[in-house]
């Protein structure tokens, strides 16, 4: 079933210039348009220099073969599925490789039976596999990983059992990447830009990459002419959560081009973002809801209850981004966005916010 999957999904489309130039001339008020023409092209420039290729898929999925023909030797039934940025759309050249291993349809206790099957396999790499695996290492987290380096591929890993949300939001985001041309340069931006002011590491308490992706199609979303739809709301059995994982991958092929009527361009866009965080968006009562296409009140449940942000997965309704749980790097977060709204905005120049020399040298 991977190898069917990996036929469909093996070259990430490329964004087509003259389809692009022609989803931007929609209702473009010229006197604007232009002075905001030289940050557009940037984005689009640091995108065609930074996404993932396919070659560098190619190299992940040969990791993620050889892989699952070794733990099937431990666990027979089991599948590793490569899931995140690798496979969304919203990989970048240096993009992290994550992989979910499904040993069973069952849920699996995270805290106990996990651990005990990733310490198996950290084994594995560290003895059998030692040639080509380099430094697994297991991390005791609320979902536990094998941390490794191939070095086949020179590609760090991150490998999960069974926390298959991780599948299914996949080919969501990936359905989101492709229906609008302006979804994946945007997000790519979005990632680097935080990733330079170094507020893209939950691991040390700011946004992950995932929590941001999420932010940005919420922002496209709730536009006055909104540039997404909820999918979900739109093509409920494309997006089941109860559907089995083998057939994950199919519902969404589906699913044709969304065509707004919103011809905002790219700089535009990436101001009006910024602008919406740091003006707009109330923080200490809103959740940021992908789902919905909107933002939700707050309920008053444990996973809400004094967060400094929260924004909901979209499958399993718990908060993306609790990792953020100390109010100074709230504030640094909100700041970053402030700051780059003001600067955006006033000299709509990219580098203001992202030094594009960096930002293409770390692809």
């Amino acid at each position: 079933m991977m190898d069917q999957l990996w036929t469909i999904f093996s070259v990430v489309l490329p964004l087509d210039k003259k389809q692009w130039a022609d989803t931007n001339a929609q209702e473009v008020p010229p006197e604007h348009e232009e002075f905001t023409v030289q940050l557009s092209q940037q984005i689009l420039e640091l995108f065609q220099a930074c996404r993932q290729q396919a070659s560098d898929l190619d190299r992940k999925e040969l990791c993620r073969t050889e892989l699952q023909r070794e733990i099937q030797l431990i666990f027979p039934q089991s599948r590793l599925f490569l899931v995140g940025s690798s496979l969304n759309g919203f990989g970048t050249r240096t993009s992290d490789g994550d992989l979910c291993l499904v040993v069973k349809e069952e849920p699996v206790n995270q805290k106990t039976e996990a651990r005990r099957i990733l310490s198996l396999v950290q084994k594995l790499f560290s003895t059998k596999l030692s040639s080509y695996i380099e430094r697994p290492q297991l991390i005791r987290a609320k979902v536990p990983i094998v941390k490794f380096r191939d070095k086949v591929s020179n590609v760090d890993f991150d490998l999960n059992v069974n926390n298959v949300i991780g599948i299914r939001n996949t080919f969501l985001l990936r359905t989101y990447a492709f229906i609008e041309n302006r979804v994946r340069p945007l997000v790519l931006v979005v990632k680097k830009w935080a990733r330079f002011h170094e507020i893209n590491d939950a691991s040390r308490g700011t946004l992950s990459s995932y929590s941001l992706a999420l932010m940005v199609l919420h922002y496209l979303q709730t536009l006055p002419e909104p540039i997404l739809p909820s999918l979900q709301k739109n093509y409920p059995e494309c997006f089941d959560p109860t559907m089995q994982l083998h057939l994950v991958h199919q519902a969404p092929r589906t699913i044709p081009p969304y065509v707004s009527k919103n011809g905002s361009s790219l700089g535009d866009l990436l101001i009006g973002f910024f602008k919406y965080y740091a003006a707009e968006f109330d923080w200490s009562r809103q959740i940021i809801s992908v789902r919905e296409a909107k933002a939700i009140a707050r309920p008053d449940g444990v996973e809400w209850r004094n967060k400094f942000i929260c924004v909901e997965e979209p499958f399993d309704g718990t908060n993306t981004a609790r990792a953020v749980h100390e109010k100074q790097k709230f504030d640094m977060i909100r700041g970053e966005f402030t700051q780059a709204w003001r600067l955006l905005q006033d000299k709509k120049d990219l580098n203001c916010i992202l030094p594009l020399k960096v930002a293409k040298h770390k692809r």
